[in-house]
């Protein structure tokens, strides 16, 4: 405090109102720094702010100078542009704001400008400057404004033009609000009842009627509280109105754009609020205080990017999460005939990705280049997921991340120990279910390699691959090597073919294209009525399981592509790829590879491969689901104890479907 003191003589010195507008607004921005200070403590910014009000009040002529210029400063300044438009996107694209915003990152900002919003960023960018502000009393901003404005003309004459700023915001404020209401987007979403309402039509009205009462002090107070009534009761309409698009989007899918354009109408209602509260404040010094205190903090958020990602992508997380849970259900086994269908809808996954791993080496002997190698490789997976699914089999780790979502809902509520025990056993059942996939695919994914490679051998009178080459293969898998984190990389790509999966459903469900491919006419009459009706149905119930299986498989071909243009070594290890790359090498080695040491590392790596498939995807999968759902904290200590108390006592129901009860279940195991 005592060294910052002596710095204000010289800034008052500096204090010029016929200098440029530019000089002007550079002095401002010192003064406010010098009552921020170190930023470390509100008691000595305020005790500055206090300081540098009893130095004006001490010297007439500083304060004749500081009056003169701060009018200056205000009459150069377009104030309605800080109190209608600050926070808020220029434009209606989240895409547009974010190059804004990204720009307003990189590129300084000019303090040669007459609006109000960019010196403002100037000025009070520090979320510092929010606290001080909140913390200045009534009695410093009292003499805040005499030393400003000493006579009562004056005092007068800054009130109106504070009001003024006020009503011109508000109006501002309704018009945007008024035209984002009537966008069709939004419109043909609402409620019918919401529609019928027709609450924005009036806002322009209103506030051009509450600036009448307002300005006109000869009209009763009794017209302007119904003036006020009026507005504040129309602006809970709109409110309203916008809450039933929310509404809408549970059932018809979620766009960011419109997400985007939602909050900001949200938004632009709460400030009319917020300016309402400072025009008809018994103590309009301090409300206006804390209006500009609170529009240093959604000035800080107007600058980020992580608020605008997250506050706009967080329904379509939820909505992602919510479809993925959908499906994931049909993943989780809960009764042995449960488990043993898994096995077999695994064991049919393994042996189609038999023919997928013969396949893969073909392509790999033909003289394609990295990429267009990686687009074949691409293609060879997905069309064997894709028929994966159409024969109703499964491949094991592509489960965990649309189970994630699933048992996440379960997390909602654990605030009795039923609850705690029922989340455990949707874990034993998530367990048991993965254990019985990856058995399922992996026992006849070696075999069925295996059987292929040999066949191909004996037909063609030489191997499938050479022994040098098979060496090679089971050399890349050994349990040593860097297969572990290409096995994590591989989880990575697990869950974002989930994310992919539930973003694709909601743009089909959004775009309502189940509805359009039943009922469109030319669609109708190329495919006839019953039959496009059918593939409305049906592209509606799979969209989603077409999605992750054709992303996953170009990402497990194209991503170690892409990797090797930066330099990054990185490839995939799919467990049961890579078990049918054993069998596929068994076979060109003979009876010989069970001497082999690199075999015996290789099939060490396997239940490693896919234990790190699952937890990986699961765990990425399971915490979006988290922030989805805005899980809050819970008691994690009762979530592992009940799981150490399952394991202890039946630590066989984690690997099989015992028929035995588990401790506060209610069906069998």
């Amino acid at each position: 405090m005592s060294r910052a003191a002596p710095e204000l003589g010289p800034l008052l010195q500096a204090i010029d109102p016929a200098a440029a507008p530019a000089q002007r607004h550079l002095q401002l921005i010192a003064l406010l720094a010098w009552v921020r200070g170190d930023a470390r403590s509100v008691e000595a910014a305020v005790q500055r702010a206090g300081q540098l009000v009893t130095a004006l009040e001490q010297s007439a002529p500083l304060r004749i100078r500081m009056q003169a210029w701060w009018a200056a400063v205000v009459q150069g300044l377009d104030i309605t542009t800080l109190l209608a438009d600050f926070g808020f996107a220029q434009r209606t694209s989240m895409a547009s704001e974010m190059m804004e915003r990204l720009r307003t990152k990189l590129l300084p900002t000019s303090p040669d400008t007459q609006d109000a919003s960019e010196l403002f960023m100037l000025a009070l960018g520090h979320a510092f400057d929010a606290r001080w502000l909140a913390a200045l009393d009534a009695d410093l901003l009292t003499r805040l404004r005499h030393t400003l404005a000493p006579t009562p003309e004056q005092a007068q004459a800054s009130a109106s033009l504070w009001q003024r700023a006020l009503l011109d915001a508000i109006t501002y404020c309704a018009g945007q609000i008024l035209a984002t209401g009537f966008a069709p987007e939004l419109r043909l979403r609402m409620s019918d009842e919401a529609r019928a309402e027709q609450p924005f039509h009036a806002l322009v009205r209103d506030a051009e009627s509450l600036r009448v009462e307002v300005l006109h002090p000869l009209r009763t107070s009794d017209r302007l509280e119904q003036a006020v009534a009026q507005l504040r009761e129309h602006l809970d309409a709109c409110r309203a109105a916008v809450n039933t698009v929310y509404a809408h989007f549970e059932d018809n899918g979620i766009s960011v754009g419109l997400v985007f354009r939602l909050r900001q109408l949200r938004s632009r209602i709460l400030r009319v609020r917020e300016l309402l509260e400072c025009l008809l404040s018994e103590r309009p010094l301090a409300t206006g205080a804390r209006l500009l205190s609170h529009l240093v903090v959604i000035g800080l958020d107007r600058r980020s990017l992580r608020a605008l990602l997250a506050t706009n992508s967080s329904l379509l997380a939820a909505k992602v999460a919510e479809r993925s849970a959908e499906t994931g259900e049909h993943y989780i086994t809960r009764t042995p005939r449960e488990y043993l269908e898994m096995v077999r809808m695994a064991a049919g996954g393994g042996a189609v990705m038999g023919f997928t791993t013969l396949i893969k080496f073909g392509l790999m002997a033909l003289p394609l280049s990295i990429f267009f190698g990686g687009l074949a490789a691409g293609i060879n997976y997905a069309i064997s997921f894709v028929l994966i699914q159409l024969l109703h089999f499964t491949i094991a780790t592509k489960q965990p991340a649309m189970t994630a979502p699933a048992m996440a809902a379960e997390l909602k509520d654990l605030s009795s120990d039923e609850a705690v025990e029922e989340f455990v056993d949707k874990v034993t059942y998530l367990v048991r279910s993965q254990v019985a996939a990856v058995l399922g695919n992996v026992l006849l994914v070696f075999p069925a390699g295996l059987a292929l490679a040999w066949l191909y051998g004996q037909a063609t009178g030489k191997p499938a691959i050479d022994a040098g080459h098979a060496l090679d293969t089971l050399a890349s898998l050994h349990l040593l090597g860097p297969s572990l984190l290409f096995a994590a990389f591989t989880g990575v790509l697990l869950f974002a073919s989930s994310i992919v999966a539930g973003w694709v459903e909601n743009w089909f469900v959004l775009h309502r294209l189940d509805t359009a491919i039943a009922y469109n006419p030319r669609v109708t009459r190329a495919l006839g009525a019953s039959r496009a009706q059918r593939w409305g149905h049906y592209l509606r119930e799979n969209i989603s399981g077409f999605a992750s299986n054709t992303s996953l498989g170009f990402m497990l071909g194209l991503a170690p592509a892409f990797a090797g243009f930066f330099g990054l070594g990185l490839e995939v290890r799919h467990v049961t790829l890579s078990s049918g790359q054993m069998g596929v090498a068994a076979a060109s080695l003979g009876l010989q590879v069970l001497h082999e040491p690199l075999f015996w590392w290789a099939a060490a790596m396997i239940p490693f491969n896919g234990a790190i498939n699952v937890i990986v995807s699961f765990y990425m999968a399971f915490r979006v689901a988290l922030r989805a759902h805005n899980v809050g904290s819970v008691d994690r200590s009762r979530i592992y104890r009940a799981l150490l108390r399952r394991l202890w006592r039946h630590a066989p129901s984690f690997f099989l479907p015992l028929r035995q009860r588990t401790p506060a279940a209610k069906e069998t195991a």
